[in-house]
């Protein structure tokens, strides 16, 4: 075998069976296998397999001291009306100042839909069937049109998307944004490894490398020099969300007022969970920290644990919507120091090759994948602040391709939307759920949120028909 100083490093470090077959390799797969080894760092490898294989590893989570964490009730639900104006006005001038900018974790694939493209490119809108980047980007733009100051947009994408996204972009003129204001960036990727921790092939020259996890994002946006780039543009808040949501508020000023007030270095969006068995994290509070503990790791009898008031005492569901500082991403994204985001192991079936180099597909978990999750930065960051916000305004995810979360669930979440909006402007009648009872569509460009849509609508005389097929933009 060559004696490639990469060879020699993975040698040494125990994990020589990632070059097994290099001597019956293609030059082509040598040089992908080089390239894919150079992204491992065994050394943090090595420190995981330590942490959470060996069998001295700590096993479950720590559920002591733990309780509901407190939060900002919304308006609609008792909060004060005064603490969400003054939030709502210290997040316009921070909007107005150019201070914010959006951040989409888009890394994933629209598999689970049935679809074959990244996720962010799926059509979600019911009349245009706009893609869900189209509709972040009007949001963007018109709310940078609101403020009086365009927003910078970060994208992550992954090593699977990464052209396939820019190419979209490129495709429809980045959809009116200034294309120097819109930055895309690749998550990290993490090696799978087998029970031992020996790094796993899935195939002769390449390795199981799969992305970081949504929490990945924090390093990546150092390591994109993507911080850097928010540095030299007066960015010092970030707005974060997935690429799911299409009700997202990608940009909402009481939310980043709240963050601001608070002197919060992260703040989190949450909503009353449906049931108790929803399948969502809970915002807790842990020996004077807030943490987010998984649905599947807080037990189903705390779940249903009612309170005084009668209603779920871990109500409080995350659903995946943070406003970051920079500084504190620039501070969790640091190696060692005691505050990076901790790694979880995922026992996974896992493609791989025998020894032979013939392709194997496992039938039961044959290794492990390492992920990381945004919402463990929550107890690193000083003064975090937990929000409500209604579901009805903020949360409609596209995860599946039929039933709950699905494109039809989000279709009528739309609508309703929709309906509030012109009900409360005396246009239409919606129905006690908001819906308007026919197909319409209304472009992020005329109204994003309850005060853009008022907005347009007054400034529009004589008022648009409303009627059925009709699109507001």
């Amino acid at each position: 075998m060559s004696q490639h100083p990469l060879i020699e490093k993975f040698t040494r470090a125990g994990q020589g069976q990632v070059f097994a077959h290099w001597s019956t390799a293609t030059e082509h797969e040598r040089a992908g296998l080089l390239v894919e080894a150079a992204e491992i760092d065994l050394q943090e490898v090595e420190r995981l397999t330590r942490a959470l294989l060996r069998p001295s590893a700590a096993a479950g989570v720590d559920l002591d001291g733990l309780a509901p964490a407190p939060y900002e009730r919304h308006p609609a639900n008792g909060g004060e009306r005064a603490a969400w104006h003054a939030a709502k006005a210290a997040g316009e001038a921070a909007l107005r100042a150019g201070r914010v900018a959006a951040f989409t974790v888009a890394g994933g694939q629209g598999t689970r839909l049935g679809y074959d493209g990244p996720k962010g490119t799926f059509p979600v809108t019911p009349l245009r069937r706009k893609s869900l980047f189209q509709v972040f980007a009007e949001k963007i733009r018109a709310a940078g049109a609101r403020f009086g100051r365009p927003l910078h947009w970060f994208v992550m994408t992954s090593h699977a998307n990464h052209a396939a996204t820019e190419a979209f972009f490129a495709e429809h003129r980045w959809f009116g944004l200034d294309r120097h204001r819109v930055h895309f960036f690749r998550q990290g990727r993490m090696p799978a490894v087998d029970f031992e921790g020996r790094i796993l092939l899935e195939g002769r020259g390449s390795i199981a490398l799969s992305p970081d996890g949504h929490g990945g994002s924090l390093r990546a946006l150092a390591r994109s020099g993507a911080l850097d780039v928010m540095a030299g543009e007066g960015v010092d808040i970030l707005s974060y969300f997935q690429v799911d949501n299409p009700l997202v508020r990608c940009v909402d000023p009481a939310f980043i007022g709240w963050h601001v007030l608070g002197g919060s270095e992260m703040s989190s969006k949450m909503v009353t969970k449906a049931h108790a068995a929803e399948k969502v994290g809970h915002f807790c509070a842990q020996r004077g920290r807030t943490v987010v503990i998984e649905y599947s790791d807080l037990p189903a009898a705390v779940q249903q644990e009612k309170g005084p008031d009668g209603e779920l005492r871990y109500r409080a569901g995350s659903i995946a919507i943070h406003t970051l500082d920079r500084a504190f991403v620039s501070r969790m994204a640091e190696p060692g120091g005691g505050t990076s985001l901790p790694f979880h192991r995922a026992e996974k079936k896992i493609p791989t090759v025998d020894a032979a180099g013939n392709p194997v597909k496992p039938e039961r978990p044959n290794g492990v994948k390492f992920e990381l999750f945004v919402f463990d930065a929550l107890p690193f960051a000083r003064n975090p602040v937990v929000i409500e916000t209604l579901r009805a305004d903020d949360f409609s995810p596209v995860k599946n391709a039929e039933g709950a979360d699905s494109p039809e669930t989000c279709r009528r979440d739309q609508l309703r939307q929709y309906g509030r909006w012109l009900h409360s402007v005396g246009a239409l009648r919606a129905d006690e759920t908001g819906h308007p009872g026919i197909d319409l569509e209304v472009s992020p460009l005329f109204g994003y949120d309850d005060d853009s849509f008022a907005a347009s609508w007054a400034r529009r005389t004589p008022a648009p028909r409303v009627e059925h097929g009709v699109y507001l933009e």
